[in-house]
């Protein structure tokens, strides 16, 4: 081969190497278009339709931060801020302690019919929220279900539909919900410690609690961000179980600002306030997502710790 092919060579390899290689998104195509279409075009519209505001005379007209600034005092919208806040402090570490002591009971290799309680405990996130609330909205009822005839045994007057205790009804449910989801996350995150490990580990006449201690729980610190983030996030956009307990609770206990996800609904439907539930929308999009990343920086320092 002579000098000035190599040279060519050499030339083309160059050129090659600088030029963009656009083969990756030939296949990225598909799932990019549905994912501009279905939610950064209705983000866009949402942030966009925020700076306007209905009016009975003059049609629609731009407010630019007016609906910002009403949101910031309005009571009712703060009022269910605090709720999902206090239901997301009491709920998520109850939810993650009993899915992280499930996944240690299966990785323990000595619970009896392992493969029918990790099927039996992920079984409740298969079945759709709507189907989850109207079966135990039937349990809790003091006129009938499970509660009655409990009262009626024991001749208690139990009732845990009263405004009292009605976020803990909504929390216990939540949890059957998605207590087996989080236990997946962390039995897998247990599945990659070598078994090798724990032999070394009782050679040396570690306990099992130890083991458990020094080896098993250090490896759940990662898994564990993942659920509490996904946790949060979903605490905070808690709409599907109050709002079909709403017509099986007494009274008012239920309201339509209940959570902020049903504020935003009943604005956006019930009250023809789209502009007002996009402000609401941006602005809980916000709060979840500073949360979210505070939690997440937190957990990266303590990885590298």
């Amino acid at each position: 081969m002579s000098f000035k092919t190599i040279n060519q060579h050499s030339k083309t390899a160059r050129d090659n190497k600088h030029k963009a290689d656009w083969r990756g998104w030939k296949f990225m195509w598909p799932f990019a278009a549905v994912f501009v279409f279905v939610f950064i075009i209705p983000i866009v519209y949402a942030v966009y339709i925020s700076f306007f505001k209905k009016q009975m005379i003059g049609g629609t007209k731009f407010v630019g931060f007016d609906n910002y600034a009403k949101l910031m005092s309005d009571m009712q919208f703060w009022s269910s801020v605090g709720r999902v806040a206090l239901f997301t402090v009491v709920q998520v570490p109850i939810m993650l302690f009993l899915a992280a002591a499930m996944a240690l009971a299966i990785d323990s290799m000595k619970l009896h019919g392992t493969k029918f309680f990790r099927i039996s405990t992920f079984l409740p996130y298969a079945v759709p929220a709507v189907v989850s609330t109207l079966i135990w909205g039937f349990m809790y009822g003091a006129k009938y279900g499970l509660v009655r005839s409990f009262n009626d045994l024991f001749g208690t007057n139990l009732d845990v539909m009263v405004p009292s205790v009605l976020l803990i009804s909504i929390g216990n449910i939540v949890t059957w919900e998605f207590v087996g989801y989080n236990m997946l996350i962390f039995y897998s995150s247990l599945s990659t410690i070598p078994h090798s490990l724990y032999e070394a580990a009782s050679i040396d006449g570690a306990s099992e609690w130890q083991i458990v201690k020094s080896i098993k729980l250090p490896e759940l610190k990662g898994s564990l961000a993942i659920t509490v983030i996904f946790s949060i996030i979903g605490s905070f956009q808690l709409f599907n179980e109050p709002s079909i307990l709403q017509n099986m609770v007494p009274g008012n206990a239920i309201t339509t600002y209940y959570t902020p996800n049903m504020y935003a609904y009943n604005l956006s439907f019930s009250g023809n306030q789209s502009n007002y539930a996009a402000a609401l929308a941006i602005v809980m999009a916000v709060i979840t997502m500073a949360i979210a990343y505070a939690v997440q920086l937190n957990s990266m320092k303590e990885q590298m710790k």
